[in-house]
């Protein structure tokens, strides 16, 4: 339930518009670039993971991980794969898209960020509380391929494979 409240209050209040993109490939040069923002949790996980593996107390650096370095390995790849899904989906998505609706592009490239930021945090904290952050990153997710899957079958059929 939050995370429609954060998209639609950020929609509402924040004062920013998408410019002006007429044709496809100006969309997805603007989601392209609105993803580079998205890689930021990843690249800072990764730092961290380098660090943390590198200050571990591990004689056999190829044995078996600490709990700290497993933590931030395992959130590096993840969200990975995670955002491998996100851009795909927002890719579709942004043909679709009214114009008056392009801001969705960025909001949801933040909610992304911060959510995998929250993901790993209370990752960190403990195993029992990364539920949330998760339920953050793949309820817009699905919420994104949901409406790509409408639109490609329900509101324009005929153009599927065009």
């Amino acid at each position: 339930l939050l995370c429609p409240c954060l998209v639609y209050g950020a929609y509402a209040f924040l004062p920013f518009d998408a410019p002006l993109l007429p044709t496809v490939s100006a969309r997805l040069v603007y989601t392209l670039r609105c993803a580079a923002f998205a890689t930021f949790p990843i690249v800072l996980g990764m730092i961290v993971s380098g660090i943390s593996r590198l200050c571990s107390s591990a004689l056999e650096p190829f044995g078996e991980l600490q709990r700290e370095v497993e933590i931030h390995r395992t959130y590096v790849s993840q969200s990975i794969q995670l955002f491998i899904l996100y851009f795909f989906n927002m890719a579709v998505l942004v043909t679709y898209l009214p114009q008056e609706l392009l801001k969705l592009i960025p909001l949801l490239t933040g909610l992304f960020a911060i959510s995998r930021l929250i993901y790993w945090l209370s990752y960190a904290i403990g195993r029992s509380f990364r539920a949330f952050g998760f339920s953050m990153t793949f309820l817009p997710l699905l919420a994104m391929l949901l409406w790509n899957l409408y639109s490609m079958f329900v509101l324009e059929p005929e153009n599927l494979l065009a």
